[in-house]
């Protein structure tokens, strides 16, 4: 009975939350993109850390794209899209951490070529710096999963200006070491993140079937 209370529609919602679920699109289309443009560059010049920032970027996007539904969907729903975002997020990260392999088992890893990897980094502040602008008028609006968005794009613009910073250090010790090290801190990352959303769709799963008086 609780769950037929939602809003079946956008036109249901209050202007706000409209607002919200227009933003939210905006900010995941916007990581969506720079995932794969972040990812390409990142095979192109060898980076490790470049390949699990990309990871991010995609975590982003499903993260406003979940905000964006949870106004109209179930808890059921929304779990089983939850479980699904884990296998999303897993796949990118799998591809960075045997990149990070690769590089560790190889007699003498090379360093990742540092113009470019800067040049992407700084659209990464930029993208990151836009979604952080438009979740901050909203983040009081929606709930602990608009705020999680807003703090997770202002902290990805510390996580990007390290890698600019590893970059310069980088060019200075022309070594992998760096890139190799923020990379795996930076797949851990993904990883926590990885296993929260799980842990969300699991209570969201549970609170389901209590609604349902399937569980006490």
């Amino acid at each position: 009975m609780a769950e037929s209370s939602q809003p079946s529609s956008v036109a249901d919602l209050s202007p706000l939350v409209s607002r919200l679920r227009r933003v939210v699109l905006i900010v995941a289309a916007l990581n969506f993109a720079y995932f794969w443009v972040e990812g390409s560059v990142a095979l192109l010049v060898g980076s490790v850390s470049l390949a699990a920032d990309s990871v991010d970027f995609l975590e982003d996007a499903a993260i406003n794209v979940l905000i964006f539904l949870a106004f109209g969907w179930s808890l059921a729903a929304r779990s089983r899209v939850g479980k699904l975002m884990v296998l999303v997020l897993l796949v990118p990260a799998a591809a960075a951490a045997w990149q990070a392999y690769e590089k560790l088992t190889s007699d003498s890893p090379e360093a990742p070529a540092v113009t470019p990897l800067i040049l992407v980094s700084l659209g990464a502040v930029a993208v990151n710096g836009l979604s952080a602008w438009l979740l901050a008028r909203h983040r009081s609006h929606g709930g602990s999963l608009s705020k999680a968005a807003f703090l997770s794009a202002r902290n990805d613009v510390m996580v990007n200006l390290a890698i600019i910073a590893m970059g310069l250090l980088t060019l200075v010790t022309d070594s992998a070491w760096p890139d190799i090290v923020l990379g795996l801190g930076i797949i851990l990352i993904a990883l926590h993140s990885a296993r929260e959303v799980w842990e969300a769709s699991e209570e969201e799963r549970l609170a389901s079937k209590a609604l349902a008086g399937d569980i006490d």
